[in-house]
């Protein structure tokens, strides 16, 4: 991470009693982080985007499970969390790394036959690890994915997939910016990402801060760009076991741009994001949120008080799209329903394979 994380502020710190989140929503024109106690403020943070992106979701619903722990009475201990992880899925109900990361920890509480002190330190050593192991999948994810790039490369990405939206370096971004690491000199197509403008205020803010060539345009001026373009870079929300995936919306335009104008299109996640219990992505719920952050931009009124909204978070792209995904366990390829399944198994293999010592 040298040379990229010494310029970015800490999205997240977990400081044993409190979770300090850098609030997104106020970027890139205040760096302010807010204190939550409470694994509800920490919902309430996740809806209301002060925390985002698939990685530090997770992440975050592990330290406010941890932080639930800490506050419950030992005799409603059990009841409480169980209570506390279904206010942290019901935040935020496409990105499958918050529902993935309450399972862990519930699966410790539920299984567990330790006292409720011993429960607590337990609950917390597991919510530091799932940060640590997102921040080596993210570190091995970028080295994988900047394999691709090639040198001067054009790339169009959408929305914030940076250190702001996961541990370690992110994801699609993350690529980006090792790339730049290894002296590749990328130049950024950076897609403002309407209507909370994640790309125009998160991504080039950190692309400013780590020293990277980009170029920031309007969502619709995607068709015109990818022309220009070497491949695109995106990231995901959750992944069905067919490939089909969910990400912010806009992601599928730049897919279908991207096979019209025969560029590569990559999706760029960690394990954590493929949802082993769905088969294609119809049975992904999408988020639909509230009007005003498309009637309105920032202060600003856009549209005219009251009118009728459709504010999809995210959409879902088909995996007849995709070229690849990338991934800690390296690239996947088409057909995705075996390959994604074989890539799934190299991990949980690998994941064994460390925590018996080498014993499988």
């Amino acid at each position: 991470m040298a040379g990229v994380g010494s310029v970015l502020p800490a999205a997240v710190l977990f400081r044993g009693r409190e979770l300090l989140v850098l609030d997104q929503r106020l970027l890139p024109f205040q760096e302010r982080y807010i204190a939550l106690k409470t694994a509800r403020a920490v919902a309430g943070a996740l809806s209301r985007l002060q925390i985002r992106g698939a990685p530090w979701i997770g992440v975050a619903a592990g330290y406010g499970l941890a932080l639930e722990a800490q506050r419950l009475k030992d005799r409603h201990l059990v009841s409480g969390l169980k209570r506390a992880g279904e206010v942290l899925i019901a935040a935020r109900p496409t990105a499958v790394n918050l529902s993935w990361a309450v399972k862990q920890i519930m699966e410790l509480v539920e299984q567990s036959s330790l006292k409720p002190q011993a429960l607590r330190r337990a609950i917390v050593r597991k919510a530091r690890a799932m940060e640590r192991e997102e921040r080596q999948r993210s570190l091995t994810i970028v080295r994988n994915g900047a394999r691709v790039v090639p040198a001067a490369a054009r790339i169009l990405t959408i929305c914030n997939t940076g250190a702001l939206a996961g541990p370690g370096m992110g994801t699609a971004l993350g690529v980006i910016l090792q790339a730049h690491l290894e002296g590749k000199r990328p130049l950024v197509y950076v897609c403002e990402t309407r209507p909370l403008l994640q790309g125009a205020r998160l991504t080039v803010w950190e692309l400013m801060k780590a020293g990277v060539g980009f170029k920031l345009i309007v969502d619709s001026a995607a068709a015109s760009v990818i022309e220009h373009c070497d491949l695109v870079l995106v990231g995901a929300d959750r992944i069905a076991r067919n490939g089909d995936t969910a990400n912010k919306v806009g992601t599928k335009m730049l897919a279908v741009l991207a096979r019209d104008a025969q560029k590569p299109f990559y999706v760029v996640a960690p394990s954590s994001t493929f949802d082993r219990q769905i088969e294609t992505g119809a049975e992904i719920i999408i988020e639909e949120r509230a009007g005003d952050e498309v009637r309105r931009c920032r202060n600003c009124r856009i549209a005219p008080a009251g009118a009728p909204v459709l504010n999809p978070a995210f959409d879902i792209t088909p995996a007849g799209y995709i070229t690849g995904f990338i991934t800690e366990a390296g690239m996947t390829r088409p057909p995705f329903s075996s390959g994604i399944r074989r890539q799934l198994y190299s991990v949980e293999a690998k994941t064994r394979s460390i925590t018996t010592g080498g014993r499988t």
